[in-house]
């Protein structure tokens, strides 16, 4: 079969949740020995970026279009002109033109739920692509359970159509030894955006630091996002902001490092379609403390504190692991234990088979 994919997302920078997924499951389809059977179309608006040798099944057609609407506008085109046997989509949208045979990975529907934490031209463009992407893809890749509910609670998909692939999660491999000059803190890794609760999450530390006189600082690792100015502002209020740390977007190098060093791994999002930091945290031998809410539960397992995400709470559960010995033990070990339930192997097999099916 020939199999085309929007790889769009796995070359850009930088790469965060959806970017990193398309990334390692093309890496995955290409390591897997089952691919060799099939053909497999890159179609990407830049040139050939992996940094990992693709085989030679593997060709990357570059679609070169320097205004917006690339999905809508030159992946149409071309499936106007050069329809694949298969079109796996990725990341959400599905183009208006498109074989019968497409499958789409919606990864979640946030969206529906805090719709005045999305600016109103992507909150209303990503509610109708996914709708008609729902309506118009022969088959649906959900990345939980709880995404898999939601389309059919909030869209009347057809449970049937929808199969649940989870995301994978990296080794850390050897992780570089470098001094720490941050000294102990707590780490958040992510975009620095409204719906990841990043306000609720400073001023649970503003209050931890005030409660409990602990050292600790709070480090948040990532690009800015929707909200930024207001979070910004919040933290400019702070008693402790000399202990908030800003990074930006760090490597992946540098990433491992952070969750490695951490005393804790913070991620109180309002909601998730899947939360991949949070298994990278638990493969890190990070204690996670998270949300109680959507995806996460069923993605952390019992390897986090689960809280709900609220200030009082995100200060409880960080005095949790920095006066409990035992409980971070435990949470380590639990979270190695989760996290072994989770491969981009197994995500790339997953998908396959659904591609092919």
């Amino acid at each position: 079969m020939t199999i085309g994919i929007n790889a769009s997302a796995a070359v850009k920078q930088p790469r965060t949740g959806v970017e990193a997924y398309v990334y390692q499951l093309i890496k995955g389809l290409a390591a897997l020995g089952k691919s060799k059977k099939h053909r497999f179309i890159l179609f990407s608006p830049r040139p050939n970026n992996f940094n990992f040798a693709l085989p030679v099944n593997f060709k990357v057609k570059e679609l070169n279009w320097a205004w917006p609407g690339w999905t809508q506008a030159r992946l149409a085109g071309e499936m106007l002109v050069n329809q694949p046997e298969i079109l796996f989509i990725p990341v959400h949208v599905l183009p208006m033109v498109h074989p019968r045979n497409s499958i789409v990975t919606i990864h979640g529907l946030e969206y529906e739920y805090f719709p005045e934490m999305y600016p109103k031209r992507q909150r209303a463009y990503l509610k109708w692509s996914a709708k008609y992407a729902v309506k118009n893809a022969r088959k649906i890749i959900a990345v939980s359970e709880n995404t898999k509910n939601d389309l059919i609670n909030l869209y009347n998909v057809n449970p049937e159509k929808i199969s649940v692939v989870y995301h994978g999660v990296e080794s850390p491999g050897q992780i570089k030894e470098k001094k720490n000059e941050l000294g102990e803190y707590f780490l958040y890794l992510g975009r620095l955006e409204e719906k990841k609760n990043i306000i609720g999450l400073v001023k649970g530390f503003e209050l931890f630091k005030k409660r409990y006189q602990a050292p600790h600082k709070l480090v948040l690792a990532g690009p800015a996002g929707f909200g930024y100015k207001k979070i910004k502002s919040k933290i400019n209020q702070l008693k402790f902001k000399d202990d908030l740390i800003e990074l930006g977007y760090v490597d992946e190098e540098e990433k491992w490092w952070l969750l490695k060093e951490a005393s804790g791994f913070v991620f109180p999002s309002f909601y998730e379609g899947f939360g991949l930091p949070i298994l990278e945290a638990q493969a890190s031998g990070c204690p996670v403390i998270t949300s109680n809410v959507s995806s996460l539960p069923e993605v952390t397992g019992d390897g986090g504190i689960l809280i709900e995400p609220e200030v009082e709470q995100i200060c409880q559960a960080m005095y949790k692991i920095i006066d409990d010995a035992d409980l971070k033990k435990r949470l380590i070990m639990l979270g190695r234990r989760n996290v072994k339930r989770f491969s981009w192997q197994k995500c790339a097999e997953e998908t396959l088979r659904q591609l092919t099916n």
